[in-house]
């Protein structure tokens, strides 16, 4: 059996500038909205097409997905979505992108999940969804997700705490992937 994690391709939307709280709520939006401004490389074209494909319910994971040439989706569930970054809802400052989404995501994994899902529940809902991806591939012998970054490595840790051999991360440019097998 074999499950790959593959992360979708670069979003369309512009992660540059600097914002306050309520920018940064609209473009957090604005991203889980998104679909794809890339096109995946050539050698992913036509590596998994014996895969039973599973996507986020995100355009930018269905739409990489028809991007590799999938003309069929076979499951698609919100359970696989990316996790949702905690945010506040004011602020009297602006701050780069970049500088948001480290501040925010160390305050995460310390218990703050104002706005988002806390870091105990993005790795439960991990759980369910390497049990999902099992479940499908038991059925269906290879299963590619067209998934997110975080979420991906979330679900890796799961498979490989399961016996399932793989790389400890699937990777975090767009368009990686891990091979995990059992």
């Amino acid at each position: 059996m074999e499950i790959i994690l593959l992360r979708h391709g670069k979003p369309k939307v512009d992660l540059a500038g600097n914002f306050n709280a309520v920018q940064l709520k609209q473009l957090v939006v604005d991203y889980h909205e998104s679909g794809i401004k890339d096109f995946a490389p050539a050698e992913l074209k036509n590596q998994f097409h014996s895969h039973y494909v599973v996507c986020s319910h995100l355009e930018r994971s269905t739409q990489s997905a028809r991007n590799i040439g999938f003309d069929k989706i076979s499951y698609s569930d919100e359970l696989f979505s990316e996790t949702k970054i905690p945010h506040f809802d004011r602020t009297p400052f602006k701050l780069p992108v970049s500088m948001w989404v480290i501040m925010l995501r160390l305050f995460w994994l310390f218990g703050f999940s104002q706005n988002g899902e806390s870091f105990a529940q993005a790795k439960l809902r991990a759980r369910q969804a390497a049990s999902k991806l099992i479940e499908i591939a038991e059925e269906n012998n290879n299963v590619i997700l067209v998934g997110h970054g975080l979420m991906n490595r979330l679900i890796a840790n799961n498979l490989r705490q399961r016996g399932w051999q793989g790389s400890l991360s699937p990777g975090k440019k767009y368009w990686s992937y891990g091979k995990y097998t059992k």
